[in-house]
């Protein structure tokens, strides 16, 4: 190793790391896919999911204020349920970094052929995807303050338009949308709640760089609670304008912007589109963040080669770490051959959540000390929240499973590998 990582990583950076992290581009699509789900009841699963999601933050709080290093849910589960469950989290949250960078990427592309047409021809895409993807690289690669910048400011657009979207569209709200058509389904609810979850979802990588926040122990759990109450309202006025304002809702695959050209017209619909595109790169930076943070931290960690944990003397970036996951995300982009992040977050989404909560229990079992951020009954809210994501396990399909479960079985080859040939030492 050379060098040491900067930390560059205020409480509002933070914040703002997070709120891009979760509102990416699942937003664009949930208003109907929720509505078809659940009717005017949409609202309701909203609040309920961020009760969950606030069970699950105050755990990832309080295990966070007594971590100052890189990694996030892989060094608690690392620290908590030993070397094996550690690389198996991490590797799956590396890998779902990976394919959710793909998926997003592609669909940026897409995106920008209603802007520029000829994107859309084959020729075209490779090199739009290859600039995305280097430029991310070279601005993670200079340092984490040029990153931390570019993420305030796509942040902030995000907000602004989204925003501006909800407070526009209320003046056109009609009441006679929120009549009930489909009574209450409480199964369904579950159902709602799982698919909010991954909306939500997010806060669960944004630690991994702890190591470059200034005061991670402090600003952590603060900037977790603050981001997800920004964005839980944010989620309901989009719901509640798209309800109110979208004849067809259920039917609609860009709710959003096909509800912004209904008030605003045609120039409503450009700028929406413009802001998904927005939307989109910023998520896009931050899995770049986070993913090569993560082979990083496994590598600090003596898990995977020590070269992997190289830090660059003059940018102190994990360039090596940087580099591998740019070829892959390149590889993994531009072939198109990659698992879509819907049909493996779920479990590893859950996989991380459970052992982030047990993690609660169990240190507070080994440290006698009380944590820097303490959670007032924590080990029962750690166990409803366990509850909860087992209850959120049933609904995961055979097909998501069995992808999770093969991605695993080629964790624990490589771990195994690693351990015995010791390249993690080398």
């Amino acid at each position: 190793m050379s060098g040491h990582l900067i930390r560059g990583i205020g409480q509002w950076d933070f914040v703002a790391l997070v709120v891009n992290i979760t509102i990416g581009a699942g937003i664009l699509g949930l208003p109907s896919k929720l509505f078809a789900l659940m009717g005017i009841y949409s609202l309701a699963a909203i609040i309920c999911c961020a009760v969950l999601v606030l069970l699950l933050i105050l755990c990832f709080a309080e295990v966070g204020s007594r971590f100052s290093g890189t990694g996030g849910p892989y060094l608690y589960t690392l620290s908590t349920l030993g070397p094996l469950t550690g690389f198996i989290a991490g590797w799956l949250l590396w890998l779902s970094r990976l394919f959710s960078f793909a998926s997003v990427c592609n669909l940026f592309v897409d995106y920008s052929a209603n802007i520029w047409p000829p994107v859309a021809n084959p020729i075209w895409r490779i090199p739009l995807i290859s600039l995305i993807t280097l430029t991310l690289a070279g601005l993670n690669y200079r340092g984490i303050r040029p990153a931390t910048l570019v993420n305030n400011s796509i942040t902030v657009i995000k907000l602004l338009l989204l925003t501006g979207f909800v407070i526009v569209g209320l003046c056109y709200v009609h009441p006679a949308n929120f009549q009930v058509v489909k009574p209450f389904n409480p199964s369904v609810l579950l159902s709602s709640v799982l698919l909010l979850v991954f909306a939500f979802s997010g806060f669960d990588v944004a630690s991994v760089p702890a190591g470059e926040v200034i005061a991670p122990q402090r600003t952590v759990p603060r900037s977790l609670l603050i981001a997800i109450a920004m964005v839980s309202l944010l989620y309901v006025g989009i719901q509640y304008v798209c309800i109110g304002t979208l004849p067809g809702l259920s039917q609609s695959s860009k709710p959003i912007a096909d509800s912004a050209r209904l008030f605003i017209g045609p120039t409503g619909s450009l700028v929406i589109t413009i802001g998904a595109l927005i939307t989109m790169l910023g998520t896009l930076n931050v899995l770049m963040l986070t993913s090569s943070r993560l082979l990083f931290a496994m590598a600090e960690q003596k898990q995977l080669p020590g070269r992997l944990s190289f830090i660059n003397q003059r940018f102190h970036t994990p360039s090596v770490a940087i580099v591998v996951t740019v070829i892959v995300i390149l590889v993994l982009t531009i072939s198109g051959n990659f698992i879509n992040n819907l049909t493996i977050s779920a479990i590893i989404r859950l996989f991380t959540f459970v052992t982030t909560c047990l993690a609660l229990p169990l240190i507070r079992l080994k440290e006698k000390d009380r944590a820097p951020f303490s959670v007032r009954g924590g080990v029962f809210i750690a166990a409803i929240a366990i509850l909860v994501c087992l209850l959120l396990a049933v609904n995961i399909g055979r097909e998501e499973a069995i992808n999770a479960f093969i991605l695993t079985l080629v964790g624990i080859v490589l771990y195994f590998l690693c351990k015995y040939t010791g390249v993690n030492k080398a």
